[in-house]
């Protein structure tokens, strides 16, 4: 029996869009928007373009929207004034309105928040006056910028995570996202090299997941036990690919336990290419890791859609290519991972999850640079 490529294809592309039913969290399909800071949000405030551009993407047929990067209520959390904030009446008037208009298009939505640590220089604007902060005052290269953070200022940020999502939830949101990764501010206690703290907040593994810990714990307090908590988290930090908070499958689960047992739902697995496995004698990336570890359904990201061959379903010769989207999906039907996060590939088109089940391949917008000065 025979197969035309069009069949082969529908396939290949259904399990994308199969319905994602978990206790607290149902979406109409797999595709996940990936956070993508786009700094259009001037004096942090979101605006009618801001909210357009998530509504398309959620017309089109995205299942969940994770916003860009935003801000929580502290001094130190960006040096980019372009970036939206979390916190303030006007900003928070501004996601009431990104909201609307998804949920108007069908959609779902959770903001990330977000604070970037010490990934800054001083004298960066929006606060020239003041200090970034980390746990030990050491950026990602273990140099000495400013002083370690003390445990009643570890408390303030702990408390400011938690008002963000309380207003999330206020405010309409369908859950919310903490930023884990990529060396910003949770991910530099997370790591050895930017945690040397002697207290509680530092130490192995496992204590140097106590700030983690307590966000999520606190934000589970603000925000009830039905509202979905997912946390992004990362091996490889903006300065360093190569870096690893983990070297083998045991220390991972030394990791993500306490996170697990914290609070968090779900948890999203950064990675810079989602075919490549995370430890040696092991086909599983690091979502495929992360679900068999805590039991806890996981987003697997990186570079989705950008290799040339991504859309060539069965084509003679690509079947078994690593970066197809019959590679992505045969991952997925398995149940190595729940959900499918697409960066450049949504920010370059809109429509891109409506063309992947419609088999509109050949009118892929291609990614290039040029997409990052626009709000499309």
């Amino acid at each position: 029996m025979t197969h035309s490529n069009d069949s082969l294809q529908s396939i290949s592309i259904q399990s994308l869009f199969q319905p994602f039913v978990s206790d607290k969290l149902t979406l109409n399909n797999r595709i996940v928007m990936a956070p993508m800071t786009r700094s259009f949000s001037p004096g942090g405030v979101p605006g009618a373009n801001v909210a357009a551009y998530y509504r398309r993407r959620a017309e089109h047929g995205v299942g969940l929207i994770i916003t860009e990067g935003t801000v929580i209520n502290h001094p130190a959390a960006t040096n980019d004034p372009n970036v939206p904030e979390f916190h303030g009446e006007e900003a928070l008037k501004g996601w009431a309105r990104v909201v609307k208009e998804v949920h108007d298009a069908g959609g779902k939505i959770i903001p990330q928040i977000w604070h970037v640590g010490l990934t800054w220089k001083p004298g960066d604007h929006p606060n020239p006056d003041i200090l970034p902060v980390s746990p030990s005052g050491l950026d990602l290269n273990g140099n000495k910028v400013s002083e370690p953070l003390s445990e009643t200022e570890i408390a303030e940020l702990v408390q400011a995570y938690a008002q963000a999502a309380a207003d999330a939830k206020r405010i309409g949101f369908d859950g919310v996202e903490i930023h884990g990764a990529h060396g910003y501010l949770i991910d530099q206690f997370f790591w050895e090299n930017t945690n040397q703290r002697t207290d509680r907040y530092g130490g192995d593994m496992v204590a140097r997941t106590t700030f983690a810990v307590e966000v999520i714990e606190a934000i589970r307090e603000a925000v009830g036990p039905d509202f979905p908590i997912v946390l992004r988290y990362s091996q490889w930090k903006t300065t360093l690919y190569t870096a690893k908070l983990a070297e083998t499958p045991e220390k991972l689960g030394e990791f993500l336990a306490p996170l697990a047992a914290a609070g968090v739902d779900i948890f999203h697995c950064s990675t810079r290419r989602f075919w490549e496995p995370e430890f040696e004698g092991s086909d599983l990336n690091l979502a495929g890791w992360t679900k068999k570890l805590t039991g806890k359904p996981a987003i697997t990201v990186g570079s989705i859609g950008l290799n040339n061959e991504f859309t060539s379903f069965f084509s003679e010769g690509k079947g078994a290519e690593a970066t197809s989207i019959d590679h992505l999906t045969a991952r997925l039907e398995r149940g190595e991972f729940d959900l499918v996060a697409v960066g450049r590939a949504l920010l370059v088109d809109p429509a891109w999850a409506e063309k992947i089940r419609e088999g509109r391949s050949d009118e892929m917008e291609p990614f290039t640079a040029d997409a990052l000065r626009t709000l499309e």
